[in-house]
């Protein structure tokens, strides 16, 4: 499992055809959405694709000033304790 947070910075005037963008990128989940262009996402892994590649392609997306990593947690598999 990996996942991480983004704040992502879009231009106002552009921000429909943002949201657009992303729910169309794999992974990419948007949790809060401000009409002056702050969005709140999560990007998390699946088959085929790592949140590091998604995160790269939002800063290629028309209208996306900025995107931060804001947190990103991965767990491949710890150990569990075995029943005693």
């Amino acid at each position: 499992m990996d996942i991480s947070s983004v704040i992502l910075r879009a231009r106002p005037e552009k921000l429909g055809g943002v949201r657009k963008d992303l729910l169309a990128m794999p992974g990419v989940e948007i949790h809060a959405d401000g009409d002056d262009g702050r969005l709140i996402l999560t990007i998390e892994d699946g088959e085929g694709y790592a949140p590091s590649d998604v995160f790269l392609k939002l800063h290629q997306l028309d209208g996306v000033i900025s995107a931060s990593l804001v947190y990103q947690y991965c767990d491949d598999g710890l150990p569990q304790e075995s029943d005693k």
